[in-house]
């Protein structure tokens, strides 16, 4: 793919906090294209979790991204807020003018089977996926202007291909998402918005422990787990103009398996 052919666009990728992440991986693939690119981060989700927050900041993940020679901004939000997502939309635009492209990479992930579900947890990840999801589409599609292409990119997971009964609140979740992507495609793209999903597949983002970690390895036909940047190379070419005839599209990118 030629270099800056995304030069003079601008995308918000959210969920961006840690370097090891699928989030800076799509951030670092559109800054490489020429995109400048708004960052929105939630860090103390994060310290909450096994893999931890990254150990340098979110200051060491900006000045990564600068080397492209791009513009870099950043804002911190908790889409548990109703009213953040607009926040953070409006932040952005206030900040570059405009955005032409929104990748959804945000997740809040729980496990938890049948017996161990509870409301709170099943509305969080409805809220923070589903709800955060839509109301950043609404936002972005809100000030587009139509004077270029518009791209939304959302991460589903693999729900739909295989079971994964430990994790119900996020695959109810993630599901919503794969079943929005249609229906959102249909209404934008009269407005010259594409709209598609990505599956990236078992990715190695430091989540797993030795057991998962190496049962991934043994069922994948290519003997590996996805790296973040399989994902953000897919994305990287869904919001060029070479993907302009491809939306309500759910795509599997997970290397033969599930």
């Amino acid at each position: 793919m030629p270099e800056a052919v995304l030069k003079g666009r601008v995308a918000l990728v959210t969920g961006v906090s840690r370097r090891k992440g699928i989030g800076f991986a799509i951030a670092q693939q559109l800054a490489m294209l020429g995109a400048d690119v708004f960052i929105h981060s939630y860090s103390p989700y994060d310290a909450t979790q096994t893999w931890g927050a990254d150990p340098d900041g979110i200051s060491a993940l900006i000045a990564l991204l600068q080397k492209h020679g791009t513009r870099i901004a950043h804002a911190q939000g908790n889409f548990l807020d109703p009213a953040v997502p607009g926040q953070i939309m409006g932040t952005a635009v206030q900040t570059f003018g405009h955005i032409d492209i929104l990748i959804a990479n945000h997740a809040y992930s729980k496990m938890g089977n049948l017996e161990q579900l509870t409301a709170a947890e099943i509305d969080t990840h409805l809220q923070v996926n589903v709800r955060g999801t839509l109301l950043l589409v609404q936002a972005f599609a809100a000030q587009h202007s139509g004077c270029s292409a518009g791209r939304v990119v959302l991460l589903t997971s693999g729900q739909h291909l295989n079971p994964m009964p430990e994790e119900l609140s996020y695959i109810a979740s993630k599901g919503a998402l794969y079943q929005l992507t249609l229906s959102l495609s249909a209404y934008l793209i009269g407005r010259g918005i594409t709209v598609n999903a990505i599956n990236p597949g078992a990715t190695d983002t430091g989540y797993a422990n030795s057991e998962l970690y190496e049962s991934v390895l043994r069922a994948n036909p290519q003997g590996r787990w996805g790296q973040p940047e399989d994902a953000a190379r897919l994305i990287g070419w869904l919001v060029t103009d070479d993907a302009q005839w491809v939306t309500g599209q759910v795509i599997n990118s997970t290397g033969g398996g599930v």
